[in-house]
């Protein structure tokens, strides 16, 4: 039995927590706040500033884990090469979480030393500078912070008016203290996939069937596997995918996101986990979730074959206002389809657009992903969350 140190608690790291614990496996789950949705179900808990250095030192001494299992941005990666000095495991590597924790890093990885396409970018760290970087990507664009997830603090600009109100809602949806912004170029996409790779420490890099997704605010909406692009196209993906997760370093699942345009491929952005788009695994899609294989590549353990058994679909269920200990009306509703289902995460605060659950739908792996799509869309309205 291992001991992992889960630094971010939410509804991804919940499933992983649950995939961890089906193999033996002993997990300390932190957060900023208590009750998180994978303190819920793991061994122990802990609440603290993961962006407090010393707090994480002291956490990671008194525990001392096996494995550091990063879930959010928000943490002090840079301590993350010092565990691995003293013998810890850090998933997939400190190279790797120091890197896609921040979108400068990866970005200038994949554009500039891997020579990777990627949409033309500029980076800014003031309102001035902003200013600058968008006359030169040109309109529209988008700004996003160097550090944050799900969307936050990420705006589309389409007019020079909307410059400040991008910079003060990058800075109020920022993870840490890292001002700096991303504008990137808008790429006329028709398809945006997300490919889950599999790096094992004895055994090959594995790819999943693409998922493709849509996204709204910055945040995925609805995800669907499999996503149908063509052969040319997924092997440039998998060739991609392998050659950035191999300059990372280490063993875990990634979701590795590309925009597919009439002008053909191009990479997007890195996440060294479970990616939210993925939760469509648990529509049983594959014959291992990416929950499951995340914990499997963790601890070392064989992944023989990653399979796609049938078509599925995802869609979020999302918050309308502040609460707290929130119920859900509808679910009679949503699940008297037949084939559908639906995951709760157990977020003890409700706020406006907080993902609260996702809805799935699936059928036999040559189906119509549109239908299940719909399905899974007219599932989500049925549910309404409300808090007190």
């Amino acid at each position: 039995m291992k001991k992992i140190m889960l630094l971010g608690s939410g509804e991804l790291g919940r499933e992983f927590v649950i995939a961890a614990k089906r193999l033996g496996q002993y997990v300390i789950a932190v957060d900023s706040y208590n009750d998180a949705p994978a303190q819920q179900v793991a061994d122990e808990r802990e609440v603290i500033d993961m962006l407090d250095g010393g707090a994480l030192d002291a956490l990671v001494a008194r525990h001392r884990p096996d494995l550091i299992v990063p879930e959010i941005e928000a943490i002090r990666t840079e301590r993350f090469y010092d565990y691995e000095e003293q013998g810890i495991q850090v998933v997939p590597s400190a190279r790797a979480a120091n890197f896609t924790m921040n979108r400068k890093a990866i970005r200038d990885l994949a554009a500039r030393e891997l020579g990777f396409r990627t949409a033309r970018y500029r980076y800014a760290a003031s309102p001035g500078e902003l200013r600058a970087a968008v006359g030169e990507i040109g309109l529209p664009c988008v700004v996003k912070p160097l550090m944050s997830s799900s969307g936050k603090g990420q705006s589309t600009l389409r007019t020079q008016e909307d410059i400040d109100r991008a910079w003060s809602y990058s800075q109020s949806g920022r993870r840490g203290d890292i001002a700096e912004v991303i504008v990137e170029a808008f790429v006329p996409f028709h398809t945006e996939i997300t490919l889950l790779t599999v790096t094992q420490k004895n055994g090959p890099t594995l790819f999943c069937p693409p998922i493709g997704h849509r996204q709204e605010r910055g945040d995925y909406q609805e995800s669907w596997q499999p996503c149908r692009i063509s052969e040319e196209h997924l092997q440039e993906a998998c060739e991609i995918a392998g050659k950035v997760t191999g300059s990372l370093t280490g063993a875990g699942i990634w979701g590795v996101e590309f925009f597919l345009a009439s002008d053909g491929l191009y990479f997007s952005e890195l996440s060294p986990r479970p990616h939210d788009t993925g939760m469509v695994t648990l529509a049983g899609t594959q014959n291992l979730s990416e929950f499951d294989l995340h914990a499997r590549a963790v601890l070392g353990l064989p992944i023989p074959e990653i399979r796609l058994l049938r078509a599925g679909a995802s869609a979020v269920v999302l918050a309308d206002d502040e609460g707290k200990n929130p119920s859900y009306a509808g679910l009679e509703d949503a699940l008297r389809e037949p084939d559908t289902d639906i995951r709760i995460f157990g977020k003890p605060l409700t706020r406006p657009y907080r993902r609260m659950a996702v809805t799935l739908a699936y059928g036999s792996p040559d189906g119509d992903v549109d239908a299940l799509k719909a399905k899974a869309v007219a599932n989500a309205a049925r549910v309404k969350v409300t808090g007190e």
